[in-house]
């Protein structure tokens, strides 16, 4: 079982691994850099070799490990400042993850801000597809979204659609939130609905570009499109129908990476034991 959660990177950047072993995770996902600023310092060449030695000497599958996008970037802007940062900073992420030899980097597919989904998908395409010649080994996982206002992706067959369009196609792969499909009107509670979901998803997109999968559960009822995860089996999904989502990627050896909060009722610790536990 591959099962972990995203981890800080506090102090250096190999300290993710000391904090993806302390809580007993066999997967994990971070930040190369601050999520909230554009600006990145470049990687010490000593924090990028101890990186790759610690998780060498961890039992961490280097597969199922990834990095994710800042949250500034909107690779769907119709601004062309904005746009124009955003597929930077994806460049530059492509690269950093290649240093470091993970092999994902997870995307938000962004906004178009009211200028319409053809447009966004158009120039999410475009500042995709810059990635995609960047000569290393990292896929870029698209992300599907939980439906808010403007933004693309949040339906099977968009993503599928936008998918689509990428070559080559070994740098490209999809990221499955279970709270983002569930915001966006895919039934997850049940074992019936979490099959037929995913059966809905297989003939969209297909398990065979499925790298890494997001578990969380939603504070939002089913179709509410809106983006709250919440601690696993405590939210409107429920432990049933966690329970049938971590058994299907399990069977399908599918890394899965818990974002969900720490407060006063759960820590990431308890959030993946509660995991190990429904599989």
């Amino acid at each position: 079982m591959q099962v972990g959660c995203h981890v800080s990177i506090s102090g250096s950047i190999d300290k993710a691994i000391d904090n993806a072993l302390e809580r007993k995770c066999s997967a994990f996902q971070i930040f190369t850099r601050s999520p909230r600023s554009w600006h990145a310092k470049d990687l010490p060449e000593a924090d990028i070799k101890n990186f790759k030695e610690k998780l060498d000497s961890s039992k961490i599958d280097r597969f199922a490990t990834a990095a994710h996008m800042p949250y500034l970037p909107n690779l769907s802007s119709p601004q062309p400042d904005l746009y124009k940062k955003s597929v930077n900073t994806l460049l530059k992420e492509v690269k950093r993850c290649g240093l470091l030899g993970i092999p994902y980097l997870v995307a938000h597919l962004g906004s178009h801000l009211g200028t319409g989904e053809e447009k966004g998908i158009k120039r999410l395409v475009n500042a995709l597809s810059k990635a995609g010649e960047i000569k290393n080994d990292v896929a870029v996982l698209l992300e599907n979204t939980a439906g808010q206002k403007n933004s693309v992706g949040s339906d099977f067959e968009q993503w599928a659609s936008i998918f689509s369009q990428l070559k080559p196609a070994k740098k490209f792969g999809v990221c499955f939130d279970t709270c983002h499909a569930f915001a966006s009107g895919y039934d997850l509670r049940t074992e019936k609905a979490v099959n037929e979901t995913l059966d809905q998803f297989d003939k969209a997109v297909g398990f065979e570009h499925l790298k890494v999968v997001h578990l969380n559960d939603s504070r939002g009822e089913l179709g509410c499109n809106v983006d709250r995860h919440y601690h696993i089996g405590l939210g409107e999904i429920g432990e049933k129908g966690m329970s049938r989502i971590v058994k299907v990627m399990n069977k399908k050896k599918i890394p899965i990476i818990l974002e969900t909060p720490i407060d006063s009722r759960r820590d990431d610790f308890e959030n993946i034991k509660k995991v190990k536990q429904i599989a």
